[in-house]
């Protein structure tokens, strides 16, 4: 599990609105995925255009830890369902939300 800050610059884009229609502006955008590599070693290659999501690549600012740290590690089956649970969860406090 990870979760990239995206710039405010992603709010510029009708279909990250589209699919936000809740996001409270005093929260940040986020980008919630999972990996089998280090969050670290998984955002640089986002960045680097590696198997990476559009929105992370354009504007991924830095990782949270603060958001997922306490899931890692964990079974791929668990963090296939955590990731979304973790994004709606996300969402429905208020964050800007992007699923990998």
């Amino acid at each position: 599990m990870y979760v990239v800050l995206l710039s405010d610059e992603v709010l510029n884009l009708a279909r990250f609105r589209r699919c936000n229609p809740d996001y409270d502006v005093t929260r940040p955008c986020v980008y919630v995925g999972m990996t089998g590599l280090s969050p670290d070693v998984r955002f640089d290659k986002h960045k680097a255009g590696i198997q990476a999501n559009r929105l992370v690549t354009k504007y991924g600012v830095r990782l949270m830890p603060e958001l997922y740290e306490m899931y890692n590690p964990m079974p791929y089956d668990a963090a296939r369902d955590m990731e979304v649970e973790l994004a709606i969860g996300l969402q429905e406090q208020g964050y800007g939300v992007w699923q990998g």
